[in-house]
């Protein structure tokens, strides 16, 4: 019996469905099938069509090997890169007045 699928929030599913769809048009700009992209990744065809679909249940693995068929894969690396409220989370952390006893 199949697990249940991942729950995604709807603005999750929003962006994991518009991802999919940037990919699906990165393989129809460069004009590969969807056999070929699978056969490059080591994946099958389902696999590949639930990453065009931007299936939450699909592993950031299997993503990441499909933008490296497209030459894509440096991509990744902007994400999270510049973590703007974390480094003033951060700041306000270490501004914090410490109290020591003498």
């Amino acid at each position: 019996m199949p697990s249940k699928p991942p729950l995604a929030f709807p603005s999750e599913s929003r962006l994991l469905t518009e991802f999919g769809e940037r990919l699906r048009l990165a393989r129809l700009r460069r004009r590969l099938t969807t056999t070929t992209v699978a056969a490059r990744c080591a994946i099958s065809r389902p696999t590949l069509v639930k990453v065009e679909r931007g299936d939450p249940s699909v592993t950031i693995g299997t993503y990441l090997r499909v933008l490296s068929v497209y030459g894509l894969e440096s991509d990744l690396s902007a994400v999270a890169a510049d973590d703007a409220l974390g480094r003033r989370l951060q700041d306000l952390a270490l501004a914090a007045p410490r109290k020591g006893t003498r």
